[in-house]
């Protein structure tokens, strides 16, 4: 009855009843028979987003109620889509993420598949408590050692950092969702023309590059004027490389966030060119900038005490210091 009320209008996944339940969240409830969750996903997956009058999601649900079978069927078909961290990580009214729930109720295997989908394990709910510090009351060994093991590599420094730029982002790019087809279209034109144009004075800085002509430098050996090198000084090269380059970035990142409405495949595909149109100005941008550095680093070894040192046999170290030599080859000073 329920395939065929869908195959009516799919939509009715989505329909809420009491205290905001979806059909999803009614089954999550009591696991998964007859496959009526993959039923329910395959035939409207937005409706993984849906949540009750508390805030809980279907996640939420089968945590709670210890349902791994039904679990397992809503984080396999999240994992396939764009806003699996952001169902992942959504609080309850309590401010408890499903990694919160599973962690009070002793489910280690619905901590790994929430880990496994970038579950946030540093959120706190509304207590003011992470998933492990709920963990840890409980005296789940398998569960502690989980979360505890999990990205141990992570620094809270850099977790931290993380969050604000996750926060930056979001008010650079507050509203791209919302933009109209024709406005994104304008917006995409000129994000393309800028691209062009900073790439363009990265391969040709104001001066140009020095061509170079001799090519039969020795490996190890420095070449002041090595093809690539551009013609400005050190100083006024980095003045016009490193507004280039924050340019170059923020509208590249631009440009992405404005792919998102495209089809998957055509996203995946121009984000790919896109990444090597960015690898390919990265490289000749260092280019420049390395031949800048090797510069000054060699002007400075060349001012180094021992390379300010000459050979004695130097005829005009001689001459300064009024060495003369007889022809028998010993050495006569010229001073009496």
């Amino acid at each position: 009855m329920v395939l065929r009320f869908l195959g009516i209008d799919k939509d009715l996944v989505r329909v809420k009843g009491k205290k905001g339940k979806t059909p999803l969240h009614l089954i999550s409830k009591v696991g998964n028979p007859d496959g009526l969750v993959d039923t329910f996903l395959g035939v409207c997956p937005q409706s993984i987003k849906n949540v009750t009058t508390r805030n809980r999601t279907a996640l939420h649900i089968a945590a709670e109620k210890n349902r791994l079978d039904a679990f397992q069927v809503l984080i396999r078909k999240l994992k396939k889509k764009d806003y699996c961290q952001e169902v992942v990580n959504r609080k309850d009214e309590d401010g408890n993420t499903a990694l919160h729930i599973a962690a009070i109720n002793n489910q280690p295997q619905m901590l790994k598949l929430l880990l496994e989908c970038k579950a946030d394990k540093h959120e706190k709910n509304e207590a003011g408590f992470t998933a492990l510090e709920l963990a840890v009351p409980r005296n789940n060994i398998e569960s502690i050692s989980i979360l505890r093991g999990c990205f141990s590599g992570v620094s809270n420094f850099k977790y931290e950092l993380k969050k604000y730029v996750a926060k930056a982002s979001s008010l650079i790019f507050d509203g791209v969702d919302n933009i109209s087809s024709e406005d994104r279209s304008t917006l995409l034109i000129i994000l393309g023309l800028l691209l062009t144009a900073s790439f363009q004075v990265t391969l040709s800085p104001p001066g140009g590059v020095l061509q170079g002509e001799n090519l039969s430098k020795s490996k190890g050996s420095y070449d002041a004027n090595a093809p690539g090198k551009s013609v400005l000084g050190e100083v006024y090269f980095l003045r016009f490389f490193i507004p280039t380059y924050v340019v170059f970035m923020t509208v590249f990142f631009l440009t992405v966030a404005l792919l998102k409405p495209f089809p998957v495949g055509l996203r995946t595909t121009l984000q790919i060119l896109l990444a090597f149109l960015a690898i390919c100005f990265n490289q000749s941008g260092s280019r420049s900038a390395s031949e800048r550095m090797g510069d000054k680093l060699h002007r400075r070894e060349g001012n180094s005490p021992d390379h300010q040192l000459r050979p004695l046999n130097d005829r005009s170290v001689i001459k300064e210091v009024g060495v003369q030599r007889q022809p028998g080859g010993l050495p006569r000073s010229s001073h009496p």
